[in-house]
């Protein structure tokens, strides 16, 4: 076959198989982190942590109510809330430094930053309790009354069920921050490997190009085949 007629061959066989490959391929391909993440949750006794970041406005006890009740539930724990406040100064920062700790004794620790106040909460403590507290000193203080405030809650779940809690959530309004668990894990580590877009294309269009290629030169490569292994066989015989 002429140069010019194999190119032209090869250059459809990379457009036919990049067109396969983008539009009947890939769809398959993009749900290979769904596939992955299957296995993973039908493994007994696996797993997922889920952080949420809730508004101080959310009744989190009829969360938790709501979450307890579901199939999958392990636990769920409100950690930590963060208190939005103005840019503080040195002075202010290190009032604040050595102040909130008296405030509450159920405060497991907690973290002065730039302009704002993060407290972390003792076992089995409230985030209502805590802002309650907190809202009382600041008040009697200051005069004024806390406007937001921000609620830190890890909630664990059987990794068979994962798909169901975030759609209980997300029917609430509340997307998790982080999830961490074998299914997470699983999904971000076929994510890391997979090829983008572009690539998965390209691809494609190559393994167009390679079986246009076999079928061009099938004819002189078989019987080049045959002859090598009837070589060969003379000289084991020998």
């Amino acid at each position: 076959m002429p140069k010019r007629e194999v190119l032209l061959v090869l250059a459809v066989a990379f457009l036919i198989g990049s067109i396969g490959g983008a539009f009947f391929l890939q769809p398959i391909y993009e749900e290979l982190p769904d596939m992955a993440s299957t296995i993973e949750k039908s493994m007994p006794n696996n797993e997922e942590k889920l952080s949420l970041d809730l508004s101080s406005s959310v009744d989190t006890d009829a969360l938790r109510k709501d979450v307890s009740s579901m199939k999958g539930f392990k636990s769920f724990d409100e950690t930590s809330i963060s208190i939005p406040m103005w840019h503080f100064n040195k002075m202010e920062h290190d009032y604040f430094e050595e102040i909130v700790g008296n405030i509450d004794s159920h405060y497991k620790n907690y973290t002065v930053a730039d302009d704002k106040i993060i407290i972390e909460l003792d076992d089995n403590y409230t985030a209502s309790q805590a802002l309650k507290t907190f809202s009382d000193w600041y008040k009697l203080v200051y005069g004024e009354t806390l406007s937001y405030a921000q609620i830190h809650a890890v909630l664990v779940v059987d990794s068979a069920n994962l798909d169901d809690f975030e759609q209980a959530l997300l029917n609430k309004g509340i997307v998790a921050s982080n999830i961490e668990g074998p299914v997470q894990n699983s999904v971000n580590a076929t994510n890391s490997s997979m090829l983008s877009n572009l690539q998965f294309t390209l691809v494609c269009g190559g393994i167009g190009v390679v079986v246009a290629l076999i079928g061009i030169y099938m004819d002189t490569v078989v019987p080049a085949y045959r002859r090598f292994r009837k070589t060969m066989n003379k000289k084991r015989k020998r």
